[in-house]
């Protein structure tokens, strides 16, 4: 497998395949949800371990990062600041009680490298979620950072080719 890692590329290769993503996710829909899993698991597996991404800090730079309260307190800890003052300094609370950085980029992106890296946030460290069950139910989701992550754009294109996808002109 040739993994692409040139984030102008993935990006513009992202603009010429929308169409062909959206006629991708009906592909993926009738396959059974527990192949597509592995799948998408084993393929995170080969192309994470070829992609660092502590080099990329692309998802950093886009995202809208959920935080877990616990992991408020972690990083507030790991910074030597008062949970109150972190979460005032740090994070929005949505009305429904949600924790989200209140900035994008993320505060804690320097040079495409994430300063709190052992502190960081669940979903920061669980992202791009490929490793998880629920694939199909979460591909539109994951598609929007088909152009912006280089891990989801290869695992797709790989996918594109394991499930017999195929594009009409």
């Amino acid at each position: 497998m040739i993994v692409e890692k040139r984030l102008a590329h993935i990006a513009a290769f992202a603009i010429e395949k929308e169409e062909e993503n959206v006629y991708f996710r009906s592909h993926i829909k009738s396959m059974d949800a527990t192949t597509i899993d592995e799948m998408a698991y084993e393929l995170n597996k080969v192309v994470s371990a070829v992609i660092d991404c502590t080099t990329c800090g692309n998802c950093c730079n886009k995202l809208v990062i959920n935080v877990e309260p616990e992991d408020a307190i972690s990083c507030a800890n790991g910074l030597g600041l008062p949970k109150n003052k972190f979460i005032e300094q740090y994070i929005e609370v949505s009305e429904g009680g949600k924790y989200f950085i209140n900035t994008i980029p993320c505060h804690f992106l320097s040079d495409k490298k994430c300063t709190i890296y052992p502190h960081r946030f669940t979903d920061c460290r669980e992202f791009p979620h490929l490793h998880k069950p629920g694939f199909k139910e979460r591909l539109l989701g994951t598609l929007l950072h088909y152009g912006n992550c280089p891990i989801i754009y290869n695992v797709i294109e790989e996918m594109k080719l394991k499930t017999g996808f195929v594009v009409y002109d």
